[in-house]
């Protein structure tokens, strides 16, 4: 991506395995990363903590974001977790709503990130911002689409007259080639530190190590991780088998 190498990106990054790709995949591109998440009372809120351990590991010396990371913005949106009814935020069964979507949809959610974060990004005078949503292998958030981002980058350069760009490198990508794209911008160490530190599970579960990392197994959030690893895992293997 030509012509980048002198600009500064805000990542959207919650501590999961798709923003801590976005946060390396911004890191290749960017001569200055800054980072930002919420704390809106979500269940899985370890996931809090599991940034900064990744923020620390990335701004070591010799690792990818050595001299390139700057500052984390965390920002307390209460409000969102206090008007949300979903099992995101509440002691709340998962499953299929009546409206046919995930009752860990928080509605809004991430038009409010982007809009927060367009102001922080306004205020730091960066022009990019980059988040990990997808709509390829995902639990069917209408606020992860690519149309949704589209329209919210009009909205936001139309209401704050910029000329912001939302960049998002995993929107048609799956997540067994999101584990490819990881060791593909900083090898087996970038990779690793995806599957050790970054929280994906809905349910805040730590304590059970899988092949793909860290969760309860069992929730939709590890169901698709853990199938991802899997896909990309056969893919190696088959790449091994080519070989001479």
């Amino acid at each position: 991506m030509p012509g980048l190498a002198d600009d500064k990106a805000l990542v959207l990054f919650s501590g999961g395995q798709d923003s801590t790709v976005c946060l390396g995949w911004a890191l290749q591109r960017f001569a200055h990363v800054e980072t930002i998440g919420f704390d809106y009372g979500q269940r899985h809120a370890v996931e809090l903590t599991c940034r900064g351990v990744i923020r620390e590991r990335l701004a070591r010396p010799g690792a990818m974001g050595e001299g390139r990371l700057g500052p984390d913005h965390l920002v307390p949106l209460a409000a969102l977790g206090a008007i949300s009814d979903t099992a995101m935020t509440r002691e709340v069964a998962i499953a299929t709503g009546e409206n046919g979507l995930p009752t860990t949809f928080v509605p809004g959610r991430n038009l409010i990130f982007l809009t927060f974060a367009a102001a922080l990004a306004y205020r730091r005078g960066t022009r990019h911002i980059v988040l990990g949503v997808c709509e390829t292998d995902y639990s069917g958030y209408p606020d992860c689409r690519d149309d949704t981002i589209k329209a919210m980058q009009v909205a936001i350069n139309l209401g704050t007259d910029s000329r912001f760009v939302l960049h998002t490198p995993l929107m048609w990508r799956d997540k067994a080639e999101t584990f490819a794209l990881a060791e593909r911008l900083g090898g087996a160490d970038f990779l690793d530190l995806v599957v050790e530190e970054t929280h994906t599970c809905y349910l805040g579960e730590r304590s059970r190590r899988h092949d793909w990392g860290y969760g309860c197994g069992t929730c939709p959030a590890c169901e698709l991780r853990a199938a991802g690893w899997a896909k990309w895992r056969a893919g190696r293997n088959a790449e091994d088998n080519d070989g001479p």
